[in-house]
């Protein structure tokens, strides 16, 4: 499994209330192998567990970041990502299906009643659209980033990137030990 984890995709999720949400992102980011999900809360209390039935567990395996302040947040994306795109439906917004996913890239996700706020907006490189034809024209959190991932998941797959470790040895080592011991340990740098 940590041979097809991918270190060059982010999810990062914006101040996302419901924890079974945040579970079912969990659930699909295991699923495609992505292992860092950034939990961004600037105005509601952080978390402190998510909806296990969602999760099946995910938290287990992959690495949370949870930030309070989302200056120190995307400091941290940028060392990480070298184009940083949140979902929202503006003009300049690009369709899912026209973005390079092969990169180095962040996806900000929003929370369920507003969205992504005008300050992460600033902050990031651009917006991008799932294309709907219904007369709703938004999605679940959670089936917006699974539409999403498994759009990068095609990309990546077609780009060989599944073919060959993802991750820096020495993550990899640091990810064998603490699966090994069947617990992934919180990073020191969460904010």
């Amino acid at each position: 499994m940590l041979d097809k984890r991918q270190s060059n995709l982010t999810i990062v999720l914006e101040n996302v209330f419901d924890p079974h949400n945040i579970s079912a992102v969990m659930r699909t980011c295991d699923a495609v192998g992505v292992q860092d999900v950034y939990i961004l809360n600037t105005r509601i209390p952080r978390h402190k567990k998510w909806g296990a039935k969602s999760s099946s567990s995910a938290v287990g395996w992959l690495t949370i970041h949870q930030y309070t302040d989302a200056g120190e947040c995307f400091g941290d994306l940028r060392r990480r990502a070298d184009r940083i795109f949140t979902t929202h439906l503006a003009s300049d917004a690009v369709s899912l299906y026209d973005m390079d996913l092969t990169g180095r890239i962040a996806l900000v996700f929003g929370n369920e009643h507003s969205g992504v706020s005008d300050e992460i907006r600033a902050l990031s490189d651009g917006n991008f659209i799932i294309p709907q034809i219904g007369i709703i024209k938004s999605l679940n959190i959670s089936v917006a980033c699974a539409v999403t991932l498994y759009e990068a998941f095609r990309q990546k797959s077609a780009a060989g990137q599944y073919d060959r470790p993802g991750l820096e040895p020495a993550r990899y080592d640091q990810l064998l030990k603490e699966w090994s011991r069947g617990q992934l340990t919180a990073p020191e740098d969460d904010k």
